[in-house]
């Protein structure tokens, strides 16, 4: 559904590549189809068998998790539930953050605290439908010159010193973190993991914590998780999972009283960056050039948001 600030539309149509929750599974089953191909009988048998096997497994999935976006109204499915995202959210945030050197104190630190603080707040106005408050919100701060940030499911977000030099003041990093946020508020880890578990065969996790899987499917849900990126083993969203948490994070980082306009800021110094050396970053995320295109595009609602700001 559109986004109205003062009785006017201003976000614009959401992107839905598919109508509603059937043309998820009929994607992946032609996904499975291309990809056993070679699997198939000259009497077409084993093909009525397996499409009539997906067939079932697409009904249980759409009676188990049909939902919409929060911000897009996007049909999506996601065989998750809230638990079970915030289950493999906090435990894919321990593995990824064990070793890492999370900065407590001092300005940077508190600045990723007050841009988190103010983004939740954000997002519970925008979205009271969906509270946000019900999420165990956690932002830190990681001294490494990676230039990243990621969001695991339930509320766990994390940022690296690396990317302070590209963000430079409070604007612009309110940006990336609300593109973060807005992957959690979207449940696209859920949604990527439903996915990729459906493509692999199984439609359940069966538990909510990691240890009781089997090791394929651990190793699937932590690179399905996103947090996976600092283990090198993330799975990219989709293209339409960028799209909508620019969408959605651009009108929070408005709604928190920040200045979206810094968005183009940050990925132009993003594009050049990426000349010499692409970070990180980028290597899950799509072109910098199309964002500030699209970014643009949905700027004169973010603006109309950020107008009523009391600065």
């Amino acid at each position: 559904m559109p986004l109205v600030v003062d009785g006017t539309s201003v976000s614009p149509p959401a992107r839905r590549p598919w109508k509603n929750c059937w043309g998820i599974p009929t994607r992946i089953f032609w996904k499975v189809s291309r990809r056993c191909r070679r699997c198939w009988s000259p009497t077409g048998r084993l093909v009525r068998m397996t499409r009539s096997t997906i067939s079932m497994l697409a009904a249980c999935l759409l009676l188990a998790g049909c939902h919409r976006v929060v911000g897009t109204g996007r049909s999506q499915v996601n065989v998750l539930s809230e638990s079970q995202e915030a289950a493999l959210g906090r435990e894919t945030f321990e593995a990824a953050t064990a070793d890492a050197d999370i900065i407590r104190t001092g300005p940077d630190a508190e600045m990723v605290q007050r841009i988190g603080r103010r983004l939740v707040r954000a997002a519970g106005t925008l979205y009271p439908s969906n509270p946000a408050d019900r999420y165990d919100w956690t932002f830190v701060l990681i001294d490494d010159d990676i230039v990243n940030a990621w969001a695991a499911p339930g509320g766990k977000v994390a940022v690296y010193t690396g990317l302070l030099d590209v963000t430079k003041d409070e604007d612009g990093l309110a940006v990336v973190l609300g593109h973060e946020v807005a992957h959690v508020l979207a449940r696209h880890s859920g949604e990527q993991v439903s996915q990729a578990l459906l493509m692999n065969g199984a439609l359940t996790i069966g538990s909510s914590a990691l240890g009781d899987m089997d090791p394929a499917s651990r190793e699937l849900v932590m690179r399905a998780m996103g947090a996976g990126s600092h283990l090198g083993v993330a799975l990219p969203f989709s293209r339409l999972h960028e799209a909508e948490a620019d969408e959605i994070g651009l009108f929070l980082t408005a709604e928190a009283c920040y200045d979206p306009r810094a968005a183009i800021g940050v990925w132009e110094r993003m594009s050049a960056l990426s000349q010499s050396r692409p970070p990180e970053f980028l290597s899950t995320h799509p072109d910098p050039d199309n964002r500030i295109v699209e970014l643009s595009e949905l700027m004169p609602g973010a603006m109309a948001i950020y107008r009523r700001c009391d600065r």
